[in-house]
């Protein structure tokens, strides 16, 4: 049970403050009935709040899906560049949401956004061995020393990187798919380099279980599925 106010609060863009003016003008009902003051005891469960006649769903976090667009910062805010958190919709940015890791500003693909430290701290644990699937193009057609080089693991200034599954398009060998359990920056990029190739464009599609949907444009949000949230437990 926690507070008719707090409820609208936490599940809305309403302030507190704006909440108790909202009660004072019954524009608040639970479960049908007008709300009479703003401290009555809700349970976020089962009972039924709206605010103007319209259902407010309480939830304490969120979990979304965006589909990054090159040019976006992996941040919450930056005095230069866009930040990927202006992507998200009006009515969820009051939830304060901030990318679970991050993408390099010009890597297209799947972040995930989150208010919840530990679902963030669970999956960015090295511990996880969570592997992130990207599609690369490069300038130079791969080939099977490349496969082998990737799954060797790679020794690098500041850490070594894990064995690495690199896939080859059997159509078009300027196009593979590679499974890091890292997320370094320019990783993805860096592996190639060393076995002479430049990438030319990278995004990721996937995220351990989860994929991208691909039906998502590019620089859209949305929410996790129930089914999407499944795979990590929540």
């Amino acid at each position: 049970m926690i507070r008719l106010d707090k409820f609208i609060a936490d599940a809305s863009s309403f302030s507190r403050k704006e909440v108790r003016e909202l009660v004072k003008r019954k524009a608040v009902t639970v479960n049908g009935t007008v709300a009479k003051t703003p401290d009555m005891k809700v349970d976020e469960r089962c009972d039924s709040v709206s605010v103007n006649g319209k259902n407010i769903f309480y939830r304490k976090f969120i979990y979304l899906m965006l589909n990054k667009p090159q040019g976006y910062l992996s941040a919450t805010e930056d005095d230069r560049d866009p930040v990927v958190v202006e992507l998200v919709p009006e009515e969820l940015k009051h939830f304060a949401p901030f990318p679970v890791g991050r993408l390099d500003k010009d890597t297209e693909g799947l972040l995930l956004l989150t208010n919840d430290g530990q679902f963030d701290h669970e999956l960015m644990s090295p511990r996880k061995n969570l592997y992130k699937r990207y599609y690369a193009e490069l300038d130079v057609p791969a080939n099977e020393e490349d496969i082998k080089l990737f799954a060797s693991g790679m020794q690098f200034k500041e850490f070594t990187a894990k064995p690495a599954l690199l896939e080859i398009d059997p159509d078009d060998p300027h196009k593979v798919y590679v499974e890091i359990a890292e997320g370094k920056f320019h990783q993805v990029k860096r592996m190639c380099e060393r076995s002479g190739k430049n990438v030319l464009y990278l995004k990721r599609v996937a995220i351990g279980k989860l994929k991208l949907d691909e039906s998502l444009p590019v620089g859209s949000v949305r929410e996790l599925t129930a089914e999407e949230l499944a795979i990590f437990g929540r």
